[in-house]
């Protein structure tokens, strides 16, 4: 696989300069960024593959939502349905796709809407909900909306910085798109990071004056979701892990780490599975899986559980995180 994205790399170039004459057309005004009266807060990335989006978006409903009204867009990837959605009590995985319907389930309060038109989106929310802040999930390339508020993440394991374009690398944008960027988060850190290797990447990044970059790393709650199972409780059983994510990777290591003996079925990028393979599951003694991965699930199989995952921030970036949403907040748009 890597000798033939390698034998592409001539693709890559050619992608690579669409990107950067796309950016531009809309950097020059050819192509029109729109603005809109409610604040809004970009979360996305430069590459293919997972980088914590969605535990990002938790984190800022974690904030936010204690003072504002916070809505959710995003564009409902593989979804079941077109158009906007707005969701309610009735609407299903398929209507709003994992991710989305995952964020609804956790927050039951926020107002989740889908929609691959982002402009339509933001407006249809600002006509029927009146939030005071829109979370855009995904939503760094669309530069048919301009996000007063942009976080870019970065995987510490494929930093954009050391990435080519798509097929050969990773990179979707072009690495000067980060420039956008108000705050870079380096993702999937290792818990034991010290100071020295963060400065080293901060440097690396060359941020800005303007930007702030931070640094997260992935902790998993041991107190098993679906059930009343902890992780521990676990080791007895004969465990399958099931993952349809981007990057497994993370997940795997840490369940090694905590002596985990287990088999692990792989899935793509927000599988729906058949029923197949929903037959071969229900086989299963014991079924482990991610919070994303359990929505599409949890109707369909006994003996299911999944592990929670969030961000948490090294020293003091929590709390400058905290004061950047904050400062955000009580500036006039």
């Amino acid at each position: 696989m890597q000798v033939l994205r390698k034998l592409l790399f001539p693709i890559s170039l050619i992608y690579g300069l669409i990107v950067f004459l796309r950016n531009r057309l809309y950097d020059w005004g050819v192509f029109s960024s729109q603005s809109f009266a409610t604040k809004t807060i970009c979360v996305g990335n430069l590459s293919v593959g997972g980088t914590g989006k969605t535990p990002m978006i938790e984190l800022l409903v974690r904030e936010l939502a204690k003072n504002y009204k916070v809505a959710i867009l995003s564009r409902g990837y593989k979804r079941k349905s077109q158009g906007f959605i707005l969701s309610n009590e009735h609407t299903s995985v398929e209507d709003l796709g994992d991710e989305p319907f995952q964020l609804k389930n956790k927050f039951p309060e926020i107002t989740v809407a889908v929609d691959a038109d982002r402009r339509n989106g933001i407006a249809q929310l600002e006509k029927k909900i009146s939030p005071d802040v829109i979370l855009l999930d995904d939503a760094f390339q669309h530069r048919k909306v301009q996000p007063d508020f942009s976080i870019l993440l970065t995987a510490y394991d494929d930093l954009y910085t050391k990435d080519w374009y798509l097929p050969t690398g990773n990179l979707r944008d072009s690495k000067s798109a980060a420039d956008r960027a108000n705050m870079i988060v380096v993702t999937k850190c290792p818990a034991s990071m010290q100071l020295s290797e963060r400065e080293t990447i901060k440097k690396g990044i060359g941020p800005k004056l303007y930007q702030k970059v931070l640094f997260s790393y992935l902790s998993y709650n041991k107190q098993l979701k679906g059930s009343t199972l902890s992780l521990d409780a676990l080791k007895t059983k004969k465990v399958t892990v099931v993952t349809g994510i981007a990057n497994p990777t993370p997940l795997v290591k840490f369940l090694r780490l905590e002596g985990l003996d287990f088999e692990h079925l792989k899935f793509s990028d927000h599988h729906f599975f058949s029923d197949k393979e929903i037959d071969l599951l229900k086989s299963k003694e014991c079924i482990l899986t991610t919070e994303k991965d359990y929505v599409r699930l949890k109707s369909k199989l006994p003996r299911l559980h999944y592990i929670e995952v969030k961000h948490e921030f090294f020293e003091d970036n929590g709390l400058l995180m905290k004061k950047e949403l904050l400062n955000f907040m009580l500036t006039t748009s």
